[in-house]
């Protein structure tokens, strides 16, 4: 109401005509009770050049005006707990429905109803905090991860030199449990401790996460796989979801 910006629908482009269009601090229809609206930029040419689009580019917006602060706080609580949740928005009646799903289902919008999948943020679990998990972090946060690191060994914490990274305490099996993995969750062993990175596997291969991957050579990583059969009562089956070598 009071005209403050967060985030960005376009980089820059339509921001100041949407703010000055459709906000209530200036007088447009964002106000309680008023039904979402579509809105569309760059249909033209000229609109497409007057707004900074690329050639030929069309946003397409749904826009929703003070959106009901209980739904907002339901969604947030389902996405903490790593849940996938489908979203659907009727534009006739401005009514909004949340249901769980399990799987992520594509965008839909016929110009009356909406249906979007909200899934919690991807996350990855480092286990081992050498230069290469240093690496592999920095990439992980370029491309929009939450990066937690597990290392238990302090001479190898005490020189990580990424900022912005959870750094976990405990044991790796503790700590994965406590990570509690779900659909959007990575998990990668790079200690190149066998007594490490089998704890966080073990764990790991028993828990929703889309990615689990271990550094190591060829050989090592076929004695890694023998080793879990053989003494932790995994199976060739189990260990299919078990990426290695990596990197």
């Amino acid at each position: 109401s009071d005209g403050r910006v967060v985030g960005s629908v376009s980089g820059g482009c339509i921001e100041d005509d949407l703010i000055h269009r459709y906000t209530s601090a200036y007088g447009g229809p964002g106000m309680p009770g008023g039904l979402p609206q579509v809105v569309r930029y760059g249909v033209s040419a000229d609109e497409a050049h007057r707004f900074g689009l690329p050639c030929g580019g069309t946003l397409e917006l749904v826009l929703e005006f003070a959106p009901s602060l209980p739904h907002l706080e339901q969604l947030l609580a389902g996405l903490d707990g790593g849940n996938l949740v489908r979203r659907g928005l009727d534009l006739g009646s401005g009514k909004a429905s949340l249901t769980a799903t399990s799987t992520p289902e594509l965008f839909s919008f016929d110009g009356r109803h909406m249906l979007s999948t909200l899934g919690p943020g991807y996350r990855l679990l480092l286990i081992g905090a050498g230069a290469l998990a240093e690496y592999l972090a920095t990439m992980a946060l370029f491309n929009g991860f939450s990066v937690s690191l597990c290392d238990p060994r302090p001479e190898y914490t005490a020189g990580w030199n990424v900022a912005g990274v959870n750094h976990l305490a405990g044991m790796p099996d503790d700590v994965v449990r406590a990570f509690a993995p779900d659909l959007r969750s990575a998990i990668v062993a790079v200690s190149h401790d066998p007594k490490l990175d089998d704890l966080a596997l073990l764990e790991a291969l028993h828990s929703p996460a889309f990615y689990i991957g271990a550094i190591g050579s060829r050989r090592n990583s076929q004695l890694r796989r023998e080793r879990l059969i053989e003494h932790f009562g995994e199976s060739e089956a189990s260990l299919q979801r078990l990426h290695g070598p990596i990197g």
